[in-house]
């Protein structure tokens, strides 16, 4: 079937609704499904909470009692394969079936194990019409953080930093810099809110003595990841507060945990950035935000283990300082935010093979 205006449109509303999972449902993915009979939403509904009911299932328990009756004849639309497997729920393909839609309409496939087109086959195989591909770049974008987690067994990187308009990370002595203005700072705690884990080394800790916190936002703050080689980081520092869970990776033997506090040890070598997603994705965490500093951000550029990046241009020069990592690839894209632009990369070569 050829792609329409309308189509596109329901489509659209199942990624709007998707994002509205942001930062809750992780590892699973975010999801958005519209029900649509004659060119009426009937029901609609995302997948709000990881464990609990999936978007196909909310969208149809949305539906009227007086608009119950036209199920059978409707298109149901999903941002996302729908799942084929018994999880902490059944599989969505067998309420649809049950529910006799006869028509699915998808963005892209979910590259899960047990799915990766065996919900599209399932329906297929009992008479519903499948359509695959309507906004489907749009679509994969939006699932890329699963479908890495799922097939590479790490976590979907996220590179964060802001750099002066002439290119200074941080001034000479390492002392904290406040580049960015207000608006992109609470920008930064929105990501907070969405992402699983947050990591940033010794050093910054020690120059900027980061909360690493969502404080200006809703919603929960992810997990403080600090690599510390020594582990002689102070204890005094705010990511020792206790406030939120943090994991230390460090080479040295680490102390027992404590209260929100734990560590692990990994080798602080060549392969640190590749160990420590793989201990991350032990932990279920899919996501990551990578701050900095110089040195932390360069190591996970070097591997090419990044999927993409998000690069804050202050509207002000400083005379002298360091410079900011360089990334291998052009921004794909710009966006004025005051005083400031942000800059978004994606790793073209991470995002091979996810489709």
């Amino acid at each position: 079937m050829a792609q329409s205006p309308v189509s596109e449109r329901f489509m659209q509303r199942c990624f709007d609704l998707a994002r509205l999972g942001a930062g809750k449902v992780s590892p699973n993915p975010m999801v958005g499904a519209v029900l649509e009979y004659q060119g009426r939403i009937i029901g609609e509904g995302f997948h709000q909470s990881y464990g609990q009911a999936h978007a196909e299932v909310n969208a149809l328990a949305s539906v009227l009692p007086a608009d119950v009756s036209f199920i059978p004849h409707s298109t149901l639309y999903v941002s996302l394969e729908p799942c084929d497997i018994y999880g902490n729920t059944p599989p969505c393909t067998q309420l649809i079936i049950q529910k006799k839609i006869p028509r699915v309409v998808l963005s892209c496939f979910d590259h899960s194990p047990g799915v990766d087109g065996a919900g599209a086959e399932r329906l297929r195989n009992a008479g519903v019409e499948v359509i695959v591909g309507v906004l489907g770049e749009e679509g994969r974008r939006l699932s890329l953080p699963r479908n890495t987690f799922v097939r590479r067994q790490r976590p979907y990187v996220i590179l964060k930093y802001a750099q002066s308009k002439n290119g200074v990370f941080a001034p000479p002595d390492n002392r904290q810099l406040w580049l960015t203005n207000e608006y992109s700072r609470r920008l930064t705690h929105k990501w907070r809110s969405e992402t699983d884990a947050l990591l940033i080394g010794a050093n910054t800790a020690l120059a900027d003595d980061p909360k690493l916190t969502n404080r200006h936002y809703f919603g929960g703050s992810p997990l403080r990841v600090v690599l510390d080689r020594e582990g002689t980081l102070p204890r005094a520092l705010s990511v020792f507060d206790g406030q939120s869970p943090t994991l230390i990776f460090t080479e040295m033997n680490p102390p027992p945990p404590a209260k929100n506090l734990d560590y692990c040890p990994v080798p602080f070598d060549g392969q640190l950035a590749g160990n420590v997603l793989k201990e991350l994705a032990r932990r279920k965490i899919s996501t990551l935000m990578v701050e900095g500093g110089i040195r932390t951000l360069q190591h996970f550029i070097k591997a090419g283990l990044w999927d993409e990046a998000r690069v804050f241009i202050a509207g002000s020069y400083v005379a002298e300082g360091r410079m900011a990592p360089l990334l291998p690839e052009p921004p794909l894209e710009a966006r004025r935010l005051g005083s400031d632009e942000l800059l978004l990369f994606r790793n073209s070569l991470q995002s091979l093979n996810l489709h």
